[in-house]
């Protein structure tokens, strides 16, 4: 197929975990890519990806702040020359551990990255879309959306945000010929784990956890399809997902506790 008559999608977090296996279901579905990372890992990934026999422009940015955000709105913009096809915006990390001991700033640069950075992104995206009456949306929510975390506060709270953003921007693009979808994955085998400290819990801990490449794959198969949300994993993390949905927050969160309990996987 010609370079220019290939879709375009824009990944962000695309440099390992659900992003990148997001970017390799785009790629294999005969997608030219913008990734987007902060993290050496990109440009390893990018190169991967250009194996795959698509276009791939990788822009290292750090979405916590607004002025880089914007930098990837303008590649994508003008840097391709073509509209986008879709957009997965994935960009996100975790804070584990008790709310009093926790660092402020780090919680506050989820903050910045998980929910502000995806408002600003999505705004463009959403815009760009409605304007040419045609796109495809992904948030990357996650299971944690559904309910109260203990010692994951501020994180579900961010994937709260994000799962509700989704579904009223959807609501609202009804008859536009825009779709959004709400990927929710559960407990998966990720860098997400070390990188929030969360590795001494059980969850943390666990060996059951998830394939990105399963996650992905379901992801991206939801997002074709114009789903609004979809619960990606294994069965179990399926079921576990739409349990916490429909169980009261009270009861939820206290379920959840020994799983993310600091030092409960000893």
């Amino acid at each position: 197929m010609p370079e220019s008559a290939r879709p375009l999608a824009l990944v962000t977090g695309a440099s390992s975990g659900i992003g990148l296996e997001l970017a390799r279901q785009f790629a294999q579905n005969g997608f030219d890519l913008i990734v987007v990372a902060e993290d050496d890992e990109l440009a390893p990934a990018s190169a991967e990806l250009r194996g795959l026999g698509v276009d791939v422009s990788d822009v290292r940015a750090d979405l916590t702040r607004r002025a880089e955000v914007e930098k990837v709105i303008a590649a994508y913009r003008g840097g391709s020359g073509r509209p986008l096809a879709a957009a997965a915006l994935n960009a996100g990390v975790g804070v584990a551990g008790r709310f009093a001991e926790t660092d402020l700033d780090a919680e506050l640069g989820m903050v910045e990255l998980n929910c502000a950075s995806t408002v600003q992104l999505a705004k463009a995206v959403v815009q760009d879309m409605v304007a040419r009456g045609e796109g495809r949306i992904l948030f990357t929510s996650s299971v944690a959306s559904q309910a109260p975390e203990p010692f994951q506060a501020v994180y579900s709270a961010t994937k709260a945000f994000v799962q509700f953003l989704a579904l009223g921007i959807r609501e609202e693009l009804t008859d536009t010929g825009v779709t959004v979808t709400a990927l929710l994955p559960g407990p998966t085998d990720t860098e997400f784990f070390d990188r929030a400290d969360a590795t001494d819990t059980k969850l943390g801990a666990s060996d059951a956890k998830d394939d990105p490449a399963q996650v992905a794959r379901q992801g991206f198969e939801g997002l074709m399809k114009g789903e609004a949300s979809v619960f990606a994993g294994s069965v179990t993390s399926k079921l576990m997902g739409k349990l916490s949905a429909v169980l009261p927050d009270a009861v939820a969160g206290k379920s959840h506790k020994p799983m993310t309990r600091p030092g409960s996987a000893e």
